[in-house]
């Protein structure tokens, strides 16, 4: 199988298949990095990247980048909660519902 990795992110595959890579490259980890660089005990690399492709399937790249921020900022998530901002409301039912779907999958 032969795999090229296109300018836009695309990685062709031998049998003509091709997958869009949905997540910015710059992004693709943002959330696996501030997780391993905590200072939690639970963290190790397998459930840092599996919260990390939760990430991938329901935030945004800009997203991921405010939510990494919480990992050695804890102050900045409680501020955007109790921001009344209306980005700031949207951001986090964005993120309530991705911190669900990483409790259910990753346990």
């Amino acid at each position: 199988m032969v795999r090229k990795r296109g300018k836009a992110g695309l990685w062709l595959l031998g049998l003509g298949l091709a997958v869009v890579l949905v997540t910015p490259l710059d992004a693709s980890s943002t959330i696996q990095r501030a997780c391993m660089g905590s200072d939690r005990r639970a963290a190790n690399a397998q459930l840092c990247a599996c919260i990390q492709g939760v990430a991938d399937q329901i935030l945004t790249g800009r997203d991921q980048r405010i939510a990494a921020r919480f990992f050695t900022d804890p102050q900045a998530a409680q501020d955007t909660r109790q921001s009344d901002r209306d980005r700031d409301e949207a951001f986090w039912t964005r993120y309530r519902a991705f911190g669900d779907a990483a409790r259910r999958v990753c346990g």
